[in-house]
């Protein structure tokens, strides 16, 4: 299944995108960072990865499957890096366009529109996890960075052998020797990896993006879509809980 294959993801990552960025409107653009950040690692997160893959002032930096930019929107101004965003879903580019000024792009992972070796530093966050074809995602963004560049990764990683409840639909969620042997084949090493908190944020950062969540719940509760996103937070959110998915951090190394 690709990132588009299904109607469920559509609800979940492009009309709620279109409706987040209508709700930040509505609320104070304050609002924009932590809920363009919900669901793709926290802040502590973030700077993790930002240390690890040795961001600079200048630097390129690919976000594949960037969302609605939070993640890229908090690097550029905490590390003046200059990101750019590749997503497939049209809602969350022109969000990503008008809460954070993103140079953004509607590309699918398997195909981002950038020349070979373009950048030093690329990351994915949450979006493996989102394809099956992750051997596709993984080959294209050895493909934009340079040899030696560095990657940088949150997934979602199954510690079970089999799920407690349903996944949400067209997740596919992979083991550590599963992850390894990918990034392997791709032609990455991995450098370091560390369980992800998702709940390191500054005071304050949850409450903000959980108003954005009740504004857009205030506006669209009612409508179908909104319901069918919900149940897709709703089954990852059981899976996190019953500990059969690790949040994990990845960062490796393009071979030569």
């Amino acid at each position: 299944m690709s990132e588009l294959d299904s109607a469920a993801m559509e609800d979940e990552f492009g009309v709620a995108a279109a409706w987040t960025e209508e709700a930040v409107r509505a609320l104070g653009p304050g609002y924009g960072l932590p809920a363009g950040c919900r669901g793709s690692g926290s802040v502590g997160s973030l700077r993790w990865l930002a240390d690890r893959l040795a961001l600079a002032p200048g630097d390129l930096l690919v976000d594949a499957g960037s969302g609605v930019g939070g993640p890229a929107a908090w690097v550029a101004g905490d590390r003046q890096v200059r990101p750019v965003c590749c997503e497939p879903m049209v809602g969350a580019v022109h969000a990503s366009r008008y809460l954070f000024g993103l140079p953004s792009a509607a590309a699918m992972g398997q195909a981002l529109p950038l020349a070979d070796g373009v950048a030093g530093a690329a990351w994915s966050l949450g979006v493996l996890c989102t394809t099956s074809d992750k051997a596709g995602a993984l080959a294209e963004l050895r493909r934009v960075l340079r040899p030696g560049g560095r990657l940088g990764l949150l997934v979602f990683v199954q510690v079970v052998d089999e799920l407690p409840s349903p996944p949400p639909e067209g997740n596919e969620f992979p083991t550590d020797d599963e992850l390894d042997r990918l990034l392997d084949a791709a032609g990455f090493d991995v450098v370091e990896r560390a369980p992800a908190d998702l709940h390191d944020n500054p005071p304050g950062w949850d409450d903000a993006a959980d108003a954005v969540d009740a504004e857009v719940a205030r506006r669209h509760g009612d409508d179908p879509r909104h319901g069918r996103s919900a149940r897709q937070a709703g089954r990852m959110g059981d899976l996190l809980a019953a500990e059969a998915l690790r949040p994990t951090l990845v960062v490796a190394t393009r071979r030569a």
